[in-house]
């Protein structure tokens, strides 16, 4: 689908209403949006399909709706370390920089450089990004991975790091006590002893983010899974 910048904004603003623009804003979104549904967002995705040229122009636009479409056709090996660098410390809202980790940065080719590289940032969302990645590590290919140095790093900055670095090295916390049974005593009692998001608020069904609950009740589904085969 051959589209222009200015045609696929057209089309993005038709869409927004203002229950969503209400929702954003209740959530952390800035005033530069449309407020559309991720599901209109997907839909127009895949009308476009891949259009790495309109992904760029739609990010530099900084608006949350047309960040998030451009999420979904952009084409991350395209991306020069300098443009992923840039493209990761303008955004903050973090259903965007949700959606650029899924769809962008666990995809780029270099994104163990990256990783690397971020994990020694002074930037919050620079940070934010080296943390998710190695959160991901952890769980998934923890090999080469330091991870008593890891805690003493989550021990040291987590308690006064900025929120977005916060919650992403929380889940690089979580995942250690999930995956690692060795080092699950220690990521309890670090996550007890600091207590952040002891207290957040869940709906009904979610598991809390609050270290100690995630670690317990995946290790519970894991013990129930296996039992179960």
């Amino acid at each position: 689908m051959s589209i222009t910048l200015q045609e696929t904004l057209t089309q993005l603003e038709k869409l927004g209403t203002d229950k969503m623009r209400e929702f954003n804003r209740k959530h952390g979104a800035h005033d530069n949006q449309y407020g559309l549904k991720m599901g209109d967002i997907r839909a127009l995705a895949k009308k476009i399909k891949t259009n790495h040229a309109l992904a760029l122009e739609l990010w530099n636009t900084g608006n949350i709706d047309a960040r998030l479409l451009a999420t979904l056709i952009i084409q991350p090996e395209k991306l020069s370390h300098e443009e992923l660098n840039a493209i990761v410390k303008s955004e903050r809202y973090s259903q965007v920089t949700d959606r650029l980790y899924s769809h962008v940065i666990k995809d780029y080719p270099d994104h163990e450089i990256m990783r690397n590289e971020w994990m020694s940032s002074d930037h919050p969302m620079c940070l934010r990004a080296g943390w998710s990645l190695t959160s991901g590590r952890i769980a998934r290919n923890p090999g080469g991975l330091d991870i008593p140095a890891l805690l003493e790093r989550i021990a040291a900055e987590m308690p006064a790091a900025d929120p977005e670095v916060q919650w992403t090295m929380n889940s690089a916390l979580a995942q250690i006590g999930i995956h690692h049974p060795e080092y699950r005593e220690r990521a309890l009692a670090l996550g007890e002893a600091m207590g952040i998001y002891r207290n957040y608020p869940v709906s009904k069904g979610c598991t809390s983010p609050f270290a100690p609950i995630w670690i317990n009740e995946m290790v519970r589904r894991q013990a129930a899974g296996t039992s179960d085969n």
